[in-house]
């Protein structure tokens, strides 16, 4: 990451899905073959940063809601998988949207991400998540493991207002007691983390471990490691 910031940082905004939390592809690939569909989750892991790299568009964003989004990332991900839509993969999101209401599908957390997060505290770092999430947020991190590593988790539902408004980074700050000068906001979304983020006065370093977005104007990693050792070294 080229990343040399005018302030040390002593706050870092997450965002949770895409960066600490990912879908759960063996209950997605189990719930597809229960209504006749074949996909391996491996398949889908590897096609969802091709599908999320295709709705991360800045007129996207601005015309649909997170929620809205979030079907069709689903749907795109599928495509991209060699999956065709049909009226078996739209039963099988209509079930996996209802456990996602109750439970939240966004329940995988690569090792990385709690000695990421470990070694950011450790240094002194506050660590605040920030997520266009559906009102289960607090919920699932404790589920986790991962709300004693977490400063402050704010959900995008509870709040009223989602991400790229500014007004959620705003909130983010005044919750945290932390000043957007020394903070950093890390998300996987371009057009919606590193362009909220920046109309709230935040530096903002994209979560890009595919490398997908070669031509950004902001600083990308490929891992939480990248990002650790270079906000310590701050």
């Amino acid at each position: 990451m080229d990343y040399h910031p005018t302030m040390p940082v002593d706050t870092v905004f997450l965002d949770a899905g895409g960066v600490l939390l990912f879908p759960d592809w063996d209950r997605l690939a189990v719930t597809l073959r229960q209504h006749g569909v074949a996909a391996q989750p491996d398949v889908l892991a590897r096609a969802e940063l091709r599908a999320k790299r295709q709705l991360d568009d800045g007129q996207t964003i601005r015309l649909t809601s997170d929620r809205e989004r979030g079907w069709v990332y689903f749907n795109l991900v599928l495509e991209h998988a060699g999956v065709s839509r049909s009226a078996a993969t739209d039963a099988a999101l209509a079930e996996l949207q209802e456990y996602h209401a109750r439970h939240n599908l966004w329940s995988h957390v690569p090792p990385e991400v709690p000695d990421a997060l470990t070694a950011l505290r450790s240094h002194g770092l506050r660590l605040v998540v920030v997520s266009n999430a559906n009102g289960t947020l607090r919920a699932l991190l404790d589920r986790l493991g991962l709300a004693p590593l977490i400063d402050v988790a704010i959900d995008s539902h509870e709040e009223g207002v989602e991400k790229p408004d500014p007004r959620l980074f705003q909130i983010a700050l005044e919750r945290s007691g932390a000043s957007p000068e020394r903070t950093i906001h890390v998300g996987d979304l371009y057009h919606v983390d590193v362009v909220g983020a920046r109309a709230a006065g935040l530096r903002a370093v994209l979560f890009d471990p595919a490398g997908l977005y070669p031509d950004v104007d902001c600083p990308r990693i490929r891992s939480l490691g990248e990002l650790v050792k270079t906000v310590v070294r701050c």
